[in-house]
């Protein structure tokens, strides 16, 4: 759309949403896969933790992909498509390339967007044959860390047809605001002057907020008037609270915010902090969006540096990159960025900068432009060996 192009997005259904409707030019349409209570799947639902996937999750993947298939079917039947980009190679990139036809007999290329989770699902001995159909049905790979990339494409597609691409963000959306700097403040019963480290995601072991719990004590000891707020829902946030129950007045845990709310929560803060980390079956985020958010809004960022968060946070500039897992580095780079408010203040804005030069929307959806041009141009699948 914001390249002159006709969208549409398929989506599955869920409670609250309708059939279909259009924002910002863009047609969106659900589909429908089984009775409302059992439509459990997506927008965050189908794994425990993020490591395991859900029973119910288990028990209505096939009717998911039935329904999916055929929801594509339907829109390549009804209206004549340049492209498909289906989201997340298991299970939307195979119902896509089931809906093209055999032998890649599309009406359209397929593109594969590859996000993080839905590699770890792609990696499981019993999904990779069927994971490596779909690839030779595929055009293009898009992926939001190059490590999801090389993991997809060790899987059988050329690593000449697959491209890197971050996300985007919203930067006038997610701006610094002084104005607006007490809300949640006051909110929180946190006063003007202390200094606020802020994390936000949700609370499953790949964000790596246990590791922070752990390196709290002595940052709260080293630093009497610190606040820290961790916003977030999921399945870990009972044992994130107990764990932090002993500095309650000082530690806050909100819960999911709303997103009409979530860019003055960032104005309240003064640094952003996501350790993220490979969880133990190896599930990681390619780029979280709340670190674009963070950085976009003029925070530092203290992230670990893995998969695609060195992408946007340069080391040293707009903020700190720490090995994962790794407590001791995590707590020295937090301490000396909220010790040294005039550094941090400065990798803030660099921060900043580098979202409204390289990380808008206009910009990311250029970037996807080439990538379509590149399958378009080629029109076949990849080759799964």
């Amino acid at each position: 759309m914001r390249q002159g192009d006709r969208v549409t997005v398929l989506a599955p259904h869920a409670a609250g949403l309708a059939a279909g409707w259009e924002a910002g030019g863009v047609e969106v349409a659900t589909f429908r896969y089984a009775p409302e209570a059992a439509e459990v799947l997506g927008y965050g639902r189908s794994l425990a933790a993020d490591v395991r996937v859900r029973r119910g999750a288990a028990l209505v993947a096939p009717l998911y992909a039935a329904a999916a298939r055929r929801a594509v079917a339907r829109q390549l039947r009804r209206r004549r498509f340049d492209l498909v980009h289906a989201h997340w190679i298991v299970p939307n990139g195979v119902a896509a390339a089931a809906a093209a036809g055999p032998r890649g007999g599309r009406t359209a290329p397929l593109a594969i967007g590859l996000h993080g989770s839905d590699v770890f699902l792609a990696e499981r001995r019993g999904a990779r044959r069927l994971v490596r159909w779909t690839l030779a049905r595929t055009s293009v790979l898009t992926a939001s860390s190059p490590e999801l990339a090389d993991r997809v494409c060790a899987l059988g597609f050329p690593a000449a047809r697959s491209k890197v691409i971050p996300y985007g963000v919203d930067v006038a959306r997610f701006s610094p605001d002084p104005q607006r700097r007490r809300l949640w403040r006051e909110r929180l019963g946190i006063g003007d002057g202390a200094p606020v480290l802020l994390g936000v995601g949700r609370m499953v072991e790949k964000k790596g907020f246990g590791v922070l719990a752990a390196a709290l004590p002595a940052l709260l000891a080293a630093l009497p008037e610190l606040q820290v707020v961790l916003a977030g829902g999921g399945d870990l946030l009972p044992e994130l609270t107990a764990a932090t129950a002993p500095w309650r007045a000082r530690v806050h845990l909100p819960g999911p915010v709303l997103r009409d709310t979530l860019p003055d929560l960032y104005r309240a803060a003064d640094l952003f902090v996501l350790p993220a980390m490979h969880d133990e079956g190896g599930n990681v985020d390619g780029l979280p969006n709340v670190i674009l958010e963070a950085m976009a809004s003029g925070l530092p960022v203290v992230a670990s540096g893995i998969s695609g968060i060195p992408l946007a946070v340069e080391d040293g500039a707009s903020g700190l990159l720490v090995p994962e897992r790794d407590g001791a580095a995590l707590g020295a780079a937090l301490l000396r960025l909220l010790k040294d408010r005039q550094a941090a203040r400065r990798m803030g804005e660099r921060g900043r900068r580098k979202a409204e030069a390289e990380l808008t929307w206009d910009a990311i959806a250029a970037r996807h432009r080439e990538a379509y041009e590149l399958a378009l141009a080629g029109r076949g699948g990849g080759r799964a060996e």
